[in-house]
C-alpha cells in the first residue's frame, strides 16, 4: 500500500480552513466524486473492536429536509441552502450487545475470523461490555455507540476541508422528536438506530467573521 504523502502544512490549513459554516451558497453544489470521497472516509473510519456501530442517511429530498426543520432548531439555515445533509446513526443496545446477532455477523461474515479467534475476541468484548466500561444500560451502549460515530464526524469534516468544501455540525434537535421524523418518514428502525448527530456539507456563503479561536497549545497538553 502506497504510503500517504500529503504535507503537514496542507493538513494544518485545511484544519484553519474548517469552520461551523452557518449558511451555505445554495448555488454551489458538491460534486459525486467529492462526496462520495467524504462518505468514504466516514467508512474508513476507526470503531471500537471493529464494530462500525453505524448508519448516515444523506437527505437530498426537498420534502424531507422540511420534516427536519421543526425537530432541529439548529438547522433549518443548513436544511435550505446546504449541497448535501447527513444524518449520523448509531446502533442500539440490541445491535450492539455482546451476544446480539449483529456482532456474530461481523465476527463472522465482515471479519471472517476462525472460530477460535472469534471465541478470545468474544470474552474481550463480553469483559470490556461489562466490567472495564460497564455498559450495562441502553443508553450506556448508545452513547458508546455514539463515541464511535463522532469518529467518523470528524474525518467527514477534515476530509471536506481539504479538499475546499464547508461543513457544519449539528447537535441542535429534539431527539426524540427527530427520531419520531426519523421513524415515521425515514423508514429508520429506531429500536435498532438512534440519532446521534447532522451534518451539513457545501460551500460557504461568507467568510466566517471572526477569525478561528483556540485555548492555548500549552493550556491543553501535558507531557510526563
Amino acid at each position: 500500500m502506497k504510503t500517504p504523502s500529503i504535507q503537514k502544512e496542507e493538513i494544518l490549513n485545511a484544519f484553519q480552513f474548517r469552520h461551523a459554516c452557518k449558511e451555505f451558497d445554495s448555488t454551489k453544489k458538491i460534486t459525486d466524486e467529492n462526496i462520495k470521497f467524504i462518505l468514504e472516509t466516514a467508512h474508513l473510519s476507526p470503531s471500537s473492536f471493529g464494530f462500525e456501530p453505524w448508519h448516515f442517511i444523506v437527505v437530498q429530498d426537498k420534502e424531507l429536509r422540511e420534516l427536519l426543520k421543526p425537530v432541529a432548531w439548529g438547522a433549518p439555515l443548513k436544511l435550505d441552502t446546504a449541497s448535501h445533509f447527513v444524518l449520523g446513526l448509531s446502533m442500539k443496545a440490541p445491535l450492539t450487545h455482546h451476544k446480539s446477532d449483529y456482532i456474530k455477523h461481523m465476527l463472522e461474515e465482515v471479519k471472517k475470523m476462525p472460530e477460535d479467534v472469534i471465541e478470545v475476541y468474544s470474552k474481550f468484548y463480553r469483559e470490556f461490555q461489562e466490567s472495564d466500561f460497564k455498559l450495562d444500560d441502553d443508553k450506556k451502549l448508545f452513547d458508546w455507540a455514539s463515541k464511535q460515530t463522532y469518529i467518523a464526524l470528524a474525518n467527514m469534516m477534515s476530509s471536506a476541508a481539504l479538499v475546499g468544501i464547508d461543513s457544519c455540525p449539528i447537535e441542535g434537535f429534539h431527539q426524540e422528536k427527530a427520531e419520531k421524523v426519523l421513524q415515521e418518514k425515514f423508514d429508520v428502525d429506531t429500536t435498532k438506530y438512534g440519532l446521534s448527530f447532522m451534518v451539513a456539507f457545501g460551500y460557504r456563503k461568507e467568510d466566517p467573521i471572526h477569525a478561528k479561536s483556540r485555548r492555548a497549545f500549552d493550556d491543553i497538553i501535558t507531557w510526563k
